[in-house]
């Protein structure tokens, strides 16, 4: 996994997981990698491994089984969605809203260029056809 140097190693390592988590990987009640397996995994310290299940136990996503691993709660994925939600609408939107404004990039092309990316199965960059 290549970091991002503006956020903390456990934190992204604990949003991976909540993808996951999202995208159906982990489900109710499945058994996650355990601490060191996840820290070899992403080739990391044991520590920031452990600080990224701590984390997600302290917002309940996970649970530990003591002597059996940590497991996903059967509702972390509702709980993932809607802080994420959360999250994209107050902090992400606002900023491309901004931008789509100095771009003049209405919201019909963005409907169009999301239809592309969604028929193209999440595999291409929508850029291409912007138009103006």
């Amino acid at each position: 996994m290549i970091f991002d140097n503006d956020k903390p190693i456990y934190l992204q390592m604990a949003e991976r997981l909540g993808d996951d988590i999202l995208t159906g990987v982990y489900g109710p009640d499945d058994r996650v990698p355990s601490i060191r397996e996840y820290a070899v995994l992403l080739q990391v310290n044991i520590n920031t491994a452990m600080k990224a299940y701590e984390e997600l136990s302290r917002a309940d996503i996970l649970y530990n089984k003591r002597g059996l691993g940590y497991f996903v709660k059967s509702d972390a994925r509702e709980k993932i969605l809607k802080d994420r939600r959360r999250h994209f609408i107050q902090s992400v939107l606002p900023g491309l809203f901004r931008n789509m404004q100095l771009l003049n990039i209405g919201i019909d092309e963005i409907d169009r260029l999301w239809t592309l990316h969604v028929q193209a199965g999440d595999n291409t960059d929508a850029s291409p056809g912007v138009s103006h």
